[in-house]
């Protein structure tokens, strides 16, 4: 019936939309143009002029604006870090076809995380805890193959370019390799995403490589220790760590970083807001092997004799999945 739809309506929307008008691709490669009155997650509203079409968003494979090209509109950052996008809807399985090579394995003589590429430069985000204490880093990156299988590279020699234990965030540098091409992500404009919008997860969960998790946000603002969290339904567990937890459109709203481990679907990860901050202050955090205070080393503080007292019992917290599972290979 939406093909007979489309069918019928293709040649009136081509003569009667203004140039100005958005371009909606079809996976079946039609095109039509008009004015986008409303996107939710499941349909896309069009008006062609004579008649207003409801497109289902799966079977949407772009848009754009007419005569703007297919390429998002895309904000470069400074220096090139990293970049943001306003991209169209489009199903999972789409999205991570696009964008899943840009999602690599971390791997440390301690265990094993997940992490995300940023730039053209090798940058690569992941968490903190995947590599504290750690100097001997490899990435490994998947590459498409035939049969829906994917080709596996190790990178040695890895570089820390930055941490922050707070926010429990950590920025690589993957070391130039002429003959790969990798495609990096996007990160989200801002924090639009609200309760109840579709997210999906791409990591190394208990080193099952390459594995995709879908859900929802339950929340956005879920608070501990006084760091804001986003909440999601979307399974995270060790070996997620760092992996990029994904909006409907493929744009990066998080980074996974830990679950509740006295439930199931309370997962857990950092906003784009904080990934940002620290991205766009590299200096504040960049890592120097030589001095403990970038963040290789850190040591309690040594306590005053008789001082210390008993403390209240604390709530029950979620724990970052490098500390809840010890028998899941080292994964993070």
């Amino acid at each position: 019936m939406l093909k007979q739809l489309l069918a019928s309506c293709l040649v009136v929307a081509l003569l009667t939309c203004p140039a100005t008008a958005d371009v909606v691709e079809l996976s079946t490669g039609q095109k039509l143009e008009g004015e986008i009155l409303k996107e939710t997650e499941q349909t896309l509203f069009l008006d062609i002029g004579v008649d207003i079409l409801k497109i289902p968003v799966t079977s949407v494979k772009n848009r754009t604006r007419a005569g703007a090209g297919t390429q998002p509109a895309v904000a470069v950052k400074k220096d090139a870090v990293y970049s943001t996008a306003k991209l169209p809807q489009r199903s999972v399985k789409e999205l991570v076809v696009e964008y899943g090579s840009g999602v690599v394995l971390v791997q440390t003589p301690g265990g094993l995380g997940s992490g995300f590429i940023i730039n053209d430069r090798g940058y690569c985000v992941t968490n903190y805890h995947v590599v504290e204490r750690e100097t001997k880093i490899a990435i490994t990156v998947f590459q498409p193959g035939q049969d829906g299988r994917f080709i596996k590279r190790r990178i040695d020699d890895v570089k820390i370019v930055a941490l922050n234990p707070y926010f429990d965030l950590a920025l690589l540098e993957i070391p130039k390799q002429y003959d790969l091409q990798v495609r990096p992500v996007f990160l989200a404009a801002d924090n639009s995403h609200n309760e109840g919008d579709s997210v999906f997860a791409i990591g190394n969960p208990l080193g099952l490589e390459r594995s995709v998790s879908q859900g929802i946000v339950s929340t956005k603002h879920r608070n501990f220790e006084g760091v804001v969290y986003i909440q999601t339904t979307a399974q995270i567990n060790p070996g997620n760590s760092g992996g990029p937890l994904f909006n409907s459109r493929g744009e990066v709203i998080g980074v996974t970083n830990m679950k509740m481990t006295s439930g199931e679907g309370l997962g857990f990860a950092i906003p784009i807001t904080y990934v940002k901050h620290f991205l766009d202050n590299l200096e504040a955090f960049a890592f120097d092997k030589n001095n403990t205070n970038s963040g290789y080393r850190y040591l309690d503080a040594p306590r005053r004799l008789n001082s210390a007292k008993p403390s209240a019992e604390k709530p029950a917290s979620p724990q970052k999945d490098a500390a809840t599972e010890t028998t899941t290979a080292g994964s993070k």
